[in-house]
């Protein structure tokens, strides 16, 4: 039996090459998965570990706001076995850019750089500052997004927000501290940050010795209380588990995505030995007659279906393995972190998982068929042709596909009625949407005739005999159609399901930004300690441009013994109260947000005590409840209410409406003027939001629709592999019609119809299927969901199936016209 099977093995060379294809890419791209996440992983081991290298331990405070006092330096000086300590300064130093604003959404950091063996920056090029006090090094991403070369010169703002310039020396690599990553750092001598940040003591201590772990213990006693000290190894760790947080998030993120593509993959395979077991009927009960046993027969299926998975997963393990390399080049041209300078890794757990993979899912594809071939009775040997299979819907079918029906509509049902935005309502469609989808796989072979010919309906009628031939031949063997188009359908669903969720969100997105920024432009302040001058306002007020200026200010207070933001506002804005009234709204009174009174457990009538440092202890009734989405404070009081608890306080935004025929262009140069004295102002309009709104939402579905284009693709080339194999297992009929007189255009014409049949059931079923869970899923995560459905990318996909699937019967149509009449009818 061994024997034997090799020999079919070997005997049909391309038949094992389309049904390996399959895994080869699904596994591939588990493989590529984890040589991406592995490599990074790899080059954060290596980064983290030289910063461990050089730090024996390290003092921080337990609150990056509050730093270590220059007392604490002194007291880690004096520790026995402490060769040499540094502290390291870090607070914001707004860097103003070439356009005159400060660079970035938040400050840049500013970091106190240390030399000698301390030193943990990495120079990418240039010098670092030495002793100079006019030199200045920023991270490469920010110099690069700025502009900035070696030799220009830079202003940053310091605590006052007065400007200073330095001479650009260097730039540096922020290594894997991800705050400084998303600020971007500008770096100093130890004496100019503290003078530019106003901050006098140190964010975090180094010490260098011989013993960490005993340097640790003496240092933790020394310092006392407070601060926490970590050696070396285990503040790379920390660094290490902040930034990979971000690599996890990636692994699953992309498995899911390889998940996807062997799943479909194995659909794929187990449609594939079904067909090969149909096809070697006659070959099995043959080998029945003479004296094989039922186990033996089990057996040479599954070796083959090893063969086919050992084989593939090789193929995949080298295809994943480019897959990851490439990736990796490409991070490293664009400078991604953890990418440069580090080789792509292949792990023995890649290997052993690419292997188990493989091997598990193509041999638990193979094991139904396997078990089909036992059942061939030897007498089949004798027939002169295969007998045609034939396909019962059977009471069992129709009872478990009901079932799991019942099961999905209900648990879909459960999701959209629980509160939305919670992770209960989306793990609820999740199930309901899985419960569904399987009794669509058990209905598949019942829905397969009645809707070939409905989609066949015109082919049938513009392509005449083959035409009809084709939709007759689509839904002929129900249970293997549905197989092969089940595995289009869950890539079609996917992208349907996926283009719906973005497609809503951004219609969702839209009208709540219509609601909750009806302004034209606001304008607010890089760093909130910094806030916005009241003269922008006044100005802007007076400009002829505008309808309305609002300025909201606010600072913090104790409320209920926590700290809260109590503010006001100038200016015309319209709030309407869920409850309670602001009609002569005045000192002594305050407006709740309907989360804050819930927070403090108070109504309308109610009083709450707020304590301020200029006016302290001040007790105010509470007017109104007003909505959570208004663009008022959370705890509001009259603007003469405010002076008097909290004195002059600069504005944390304004917001700008244009005139009725105004030319946008004259209102923004009007609001840029009243803002380019004020480098950490920044200004945004509402077309500004919408479009970076609408550009993260593009990126996300064009990087998710090339992730689900891998599960399309297996899913064609399961199209082309059952028509390849349906077309062999049909000589002897297509050689009879041959003869009858289709042409060889006409035949292969029916091959390209039935393909595309077989893509638009798939198709549609998939539309139907992410159409309805799209629509779920949108209810479930967004709060006042509105549902908007593509129908241009919907009927995209459609057509891209359709047009697929004949794509994918060009070589099969191609082989079966050039067979010989006589040969194939003679091969019977």
């Amino acid at each position: 039996m061994l024997k034997t099977t090799l020999a079919g093995l070997r005997a049909h060379r391309l038949r094992l090459l389309l049904t390996s294809l399959a895994i080869a890419l699904g596994v591939g791209f588990i493989v590529g998965t984890f040589v991406l996440t592995d490599t990074m992983e790899s080059g954060l081991s290596q980064k983290v570990t030289a910063d461990a290298g050089k730090v024996a331990v390290a003092v921080l405070s337990e609150e990056r706001d509050k730093p270590l006092a220059p007392e604490v330096l002194d007291t880690v000086r004096k520790v026995p076995g402490v060769t040499e300590a540094h502290g390291l300064t870090m607070a914001p130093a707004p860097l103003i850019g070439k356009d005159g604003k400060a660079a970035g959404d938040q400050p840049t950091t500013a970091v106190s750089m240390i030399s000698g063996p301390l030193a943990r920056a990495v120079i990418t090029s240039g010098t670092g500052v030495g002793t100079d006090d006019q030199a200045v090094v920023i991270d490469k991403n920010t110099a690069e997004k700025q502009g900035f070369k070696l030799g220009d010169t830079v202003t940053v703002l310091d605590h006052r927000q007065d400007e200073h310039r330095f001479r650009l020396v260097g730039t540096i690599d922020t290594g894997v501290d991800q705050i400084l990553a998303y600020t971007g750092m500008v770096g100093f001598t130890p004496e100019t940050t503290q003078r530019m940040t106003g901050v006098k003591g140190y964010a975090e201590i180094n010490a260098a010795g011989a013993d960490p772990d005993a340097l640790k213990k003496a240092v933790a006693a020394a310092v006392g209380t407070g601060p926490y000290v970590l050696t070396g190894s285990e503040l790379a760790a920390e660094l290490a588990e902040a930034a990979g947080v971000s690599n996890q998030v990636l692994t699953m993120g992309l498995l899911l995505f390889g998940l996807v593509a062997m799943l479909v993959a194995a659909l794929v395979i187990y449609n594939t030995f079904n067909i090969l077991v149909a096809q070697r009927t006659r070959e099995m009960a043959l080998l029945r007659c003479i004296g094989a046993t039922r186990g033996q027969v089990f057996s040479s299926i599954l070796f083959e279906s090893a063969v086919v998975g050992l084989l593939s997963s090789l193929l995949g393990l080298l295809a994943g393995y480019g897959l990851g390399a490439g990736a990796m080049a490409i991070l490293d041209a664009v400078d991604a972190p953890m990418a440069a300078g580090v080789g792509a890794t292949l792990s023995p757990r890649t290997i052993a998982v690419a292997l188990a993979v493989g091997l598990v899912v193509t041999v638990g594809a193979a094991l139904l068929p396997a078990r089909g071939a036992t059942r061939v009775a030897p007498i089949a040997a004798l027939r002169s042709q295969v007998e045609e299979q034939t396909f019962r819907t059977g009471v069992v079918r129709a009872v478990f596909a009901g079932l799991f029906l019942l099961a999905g509509a209900g648990a879909t049902i459960a999701g959209v009625m629980m509160p939305p935005g919670e992770m209960p309502s989306l793990i609820a469609v999740v199930a309901g949407g899985a419960l569904t989808f399987l009794a669509v796989l058990i209905l598949g072979p019942v829905l397969v005739r009645p809707l070939s010919a409905a989609v066949g309906w015109i082919p049938g009628k513009l392509f005449g005999v083959p035409g009809r031939l084709a939709v007759d031949n689509s839904g002929r063997n129900p249970r293997r159609a549905a197989t092969t188009t089940i595995a289009l359908t869950i890539g079609v669903t996917l992208m349907t399901l996926i283009s719906i969720v973005t497609a809503s969100t951004r219609e969702t997105m839209t009208g709540k930004l219509d609601d909750q920024f009806p302004i034209d432009y606001m304008i607010m302040s890089q760093s909130q300690e910094a806030g916005i001058p009241p003269s922008v306002g006044r100005d802007l007020r007076a400009k002829p441009e505008f309808e309305s200026v609002v300025q909201i200010r606010d600072a913090t207070a104790r409320i209920d013994g926590r700290e809260h933001f109590v503010g006001t506002y100038e200016g015309p804005v319209r709030l309407t109260p869920k409850a309670g009234s602001l009609a002569g709204f005045a000192a002594g009174q305050v407006a709740l947000s309907e989360d804050m009174a819930e927070e403090l457990k108070v109504r309308v009538g109610g009083t709450i005590e707020v304590t301020t440092k200029k006016a302290g202890r001040v007790g105010l009734k509470v007017a109104a409840i007003i909505d959570n989405e208004s663009y008022a404070p959370a705890v509001t009081v009259p603007g003469d209410a405010f002076r008097e608890y909290f004195g002059d306080v600069r504005d944390v935004r304004v917001m700008v409406n244009i005139k009725d025929g105004v030319a946008p262009e004259r209102a923004r140069a009007a609001v840029d003027a009243a803002t380019a004295a004020f480098p950490t102002v920044k200004v945004s309009s509402s077309t500004d939001v919408r479009g970076q709104f609408d550009e993260a939402l593009d990126m996300v579905l064009m990087i998710v629709t090339a992730l689900l284009g891998l599960a399309i693709l297996i899913s064609l080339l399961g199209i082309a592999n059952t028509l390849s194999l349906s077309v062999h297992e049909r000589t002897r009929e297509s050689a009879l019609l041959r003869a009858l007189g289709l042409t060889r255009p006409q035949l292969r014409r029916m091959l390209s119809v039935e393909a595309l049949v077989l893509g638009l059931i798939g198709a549609l079923v998939g539309v139907a299927l992410g159409g309805v869970f799209g629509w779920a899923a949108t209810q479930a995560m967004i709060n006042g969901a509105v549902f908007s459905l593509p129908v241009g990318q919907v009927l995209l996909f459609v057509a891209l199936s359709g047009l697929a699937g004949v794509v994918a019967a060009v070589l099969p149509a191609r082989r079966a016209a050039r067979a010989s009449i006589v040969g194939s009818l003679a091969a019977g």
